[in-house]
C-alpha cells in the first residue's frame, strides 16, 4: 500500500487546533467505541494494518517543509499549521509519533457501547498531537463493520444449516466477491481481510494479499475454477452446450463454477446439466456448481432445484430435508447482503431443501453497503491534563442524547456478564493492551489467532 506525508493523514480543521485547546494542557487521552447501530456485537478489526502502514511512520523533515507550504496555501495564506510542534516531534523522537494506543485483541466479540481503543500523547509539549490522529483511527471503522457483518451472516446460515443438514461447509458457504465492487484496492484489501475471519471461500486477492503482508497468514482463503457470461457466450447461443461440455472437459477433477444464466437458466438445468451432460458430472471426480446470476433468488433457486432433482435426483437427510447428490450444488451470486439472505434461506427451505445444497457469494452487499453510522464508530477525547491537574471532559447535546461521550479514563473487563467498560481504577484485568507506543508496534496477531477470538461456537460442539 502506498503511504503519503504522515502530516497531511488528517482532517483539515485539526491542523488549526493546537491553539484552541487550553493554556497549559500537557495531556490528552481519547477513546473510540461503536455506540450501537445495526448490530449489538461488534467484532473489532483493523488497527494492526494502521498501525503497519501508516502510524508507524517516521514524520521528516521534508514532510514539515511540504505540510507547511501545503496547508498555507489550504487555508489562504494564514499561518496556521503548527511547525514549532511537529519539528519538536522530529527533534525529540526521531519523527516517531509520541502517542500510546491500547486496543481491544482484535478479533475480539463484545457489545457495542464498550471502548476498543484509547490513544493519548506521550510528551507533554505536544498532547495535541493524540486527537490529530483521530481521523486515521477511525478508519478502522470499515474493518470492524465488516467483520461484524460477515459474522451475522455466518451466525444466520449456520442456524439455517443446522436445521436442514449438517453446517459441514459452513466456512466455505459465502464467497467474496467484492473485489470490483468497491471504491479502491484498499477498501478490497481490508474488507477482503475482515471477511476472512469468519470465511475461508473468496475470489478477492487484494484480501488475500491483507492477510498475508499485515497479518502473518500465507494464503488465508482459497477459490476453484469458474465462468463468466463471456467465457459461455464466447460460444454463441447455438454453441452453450459446447460450452458446459468444454469446461467438464477442461477440468475433469474438483470443483468447478458453471455460470448458467446467460439464456435461459431453467432450460440449461434441465436440458444440458441434468440430461445431455449428466452422465460427464455423475463421472467427474468433483463437484459441478451451478451458478444463477439474475432473477429473484427467492423464487429462482426452489425452482432450479427442483429441477435438479428431477434430473439428478434427491435423498432425504437426516433432519428431513433433499439433499441433491454430492456432485452438484447451487451458488447464488447476485442479490445478497444480510437482509435479503435470509428471506433466501426461508424459501429454501420451506420448500423442503437443505441449505447444505447451496452456497453464496456476495460483492456489494459484503463489502460496500456500509458506512461509519453502521455501528455509530466515534472517537471522543474524555480527558485531558491541565497545570498537572487530571481533567474528565466530555460532551451532552440535548438535540442528540445518543451522542454523549464517555467521561474519565478506562479499561475494559471481562467477567461472566461478558465485557464491560469501566474506570481505569477498577480492580481487574484490563483487556486493552497496549499495542503501540511511541512509533513501535508492541504486538501484532496473525489471521489465525483473530480468527480464533472471532469464531463462532458450534451449538453441536
Amino acid at each position: 500500500m502506498q503511504t503519503t506525508n504522515p502530516i497531511l493523514n488528517t482532517d483539515s480543521y485539526k491542523v488549526t487546533h493546537h491553539r484552541q485547546y487550553p493554556p497549559g494542557m500537557t495531556g490528552m487521552y481519547s477513546y473510540l467505541e461503536a455506540r450501537g447501530g445495526s448490530y449489538s456485537e461488534i467484532v473489532f478489526f483493523g488497527l494492526q494494518y494502521y498501525l503497519k502502514e501508516y502510524l508507524s511512520r517516521r514524520v521528516t523533515a521534508e514532510d514539515i517543509q511540504e505540510a507547511e507550504e501545503f496547508f498555507k496555501k489550504h487555508f489562504q495564506g494564514a499561518i496556521l499549521f503548527n511547525r514549532d510542534g511537529w519539528e519538536h516531534i522530529l527533534q525529540k523522537h526521531g519523527g516517531k509519533l509520541p502517542v500510546s494506543i491500547k486496543a481491544i485483541p482484535e478479533g475480539s466479540v463484545l457489545p457495542s457501547k464498550n471502548v476498543l481503543l484509547t490513544i493519548e500523547s506521550t510528551d507533554e509539549a505536544c498532547p495535541w498531537i493524540a486527537n490529530y490522529l483521530e481521523t486515521l483511527l477511525v478508519q478502522v471503522w470499515y474493518g470492524t463493520t465488516i467483520a461484524t457483518n460477515s459474522r451475522a451472516m455466518k451466525q444466520l446460515l449456520q442456524r439455517a444449516a443446522l436445521r436442514s443438514g449438517t453446517a459441514q461447509h459452513l466456512d466455505r458457504m459465502l464467497h467474496d466477491f467484492g473485489f470490483r465492487g468497491v471504491s479502491s484496492v484498499e477498501t478490497a484489501a481490508m474488507g477482503g481481510a475482515a471477511h476472512l475471519l469468519q470465511f475461508s471461500s473468496t475470489d478477492n486477492l487484494a484480501g488475500l494479499v491483507m492477510a498475508r503482508d499485515y497479518y502473518q497468514t500465507a494464503m488465508a482463503g482459497y477459490s476453484q475454477p469458474a465462468s463468466e457470461h463471456s467465457t459461455v457466450t464466447a460460444w454463441g447461443r447455438d454453441g452453450e452446450l459446447k460450452a458446459y461440455r468444454h469446461m467438464l472437459e477442461s477440468y475433469p477433477e474438483g470443483s468447478i463454477v458453471a455460470v448458467s444464466d446467460s439464456y435461459d437458466i431453467y432450460a440449461a438445468c434441465k436440458q444440458y446439466w441434468g440430461n445431455e451432460l449428466k452422465q460427464m458430472v455423475e463421472h467427474r471426480n468433483g463437484c459441478l456448481i451451478i451458478r444463477p446470476d439474475s432473477g429473484d433468488p427467492c423464487r429462482t433457486l426452489p425452482k432450479i432445484l427442483s429441477i435438479l432433482e428431477a434430473g439428478f435426483g434427491c435423498r432425504e437427510n437426516e433432519k428431513g430435508y433433499k439433499m441433491l447428490p454430492p456432485y452438484v450444488r447451487l451458488l447464488q451470486g447476485d442479490g445478497i447482503a444480510v437482509d435479503t439472505l435470509s428471506r433466501i434461506v426461508d424459501a429454501i427451505l420451506f420448500e423442503g431443501y437443505s441449505l447444505d445444497n447451496v452456497f453464496f457469494g456476495s460483492g456489494g452487499g459484503l463489502l460496500q453497503r456500509f458506512n461509519r453510522d453502521t455501528l455509530q464508530i466515534a472517537c471522543k477525547c474524555s480527558s485531558i491534563v491541565v497545570d498537572g491537574s487530571s481533567r474528565d471532559i466530555y460532551k451532552e447535546p440535548i438535540t442528540s442524547p445518543w451522542k454523549s461521550s464517555k467521561r474519565g479514563r478506562f479499561k475494559v473487563l471481562h467477567t461472566d456478564r461478558g465485557y464491560e467498560t469501566v474506570a481505569e481504577s477498577t480492580p481487574g484485568e484490563d483487556c486493552l493492551r497496549e499495542v503501540f507506543r511511541n512509533g513501535e508496534i508492541l504486538i501484532e496477531d496473525s489471521l489465525d489467532e483473530i480468527r480464533h477470538r472471532a469464531a463462532i461456537p458450534n451449538p453441536l460442539g
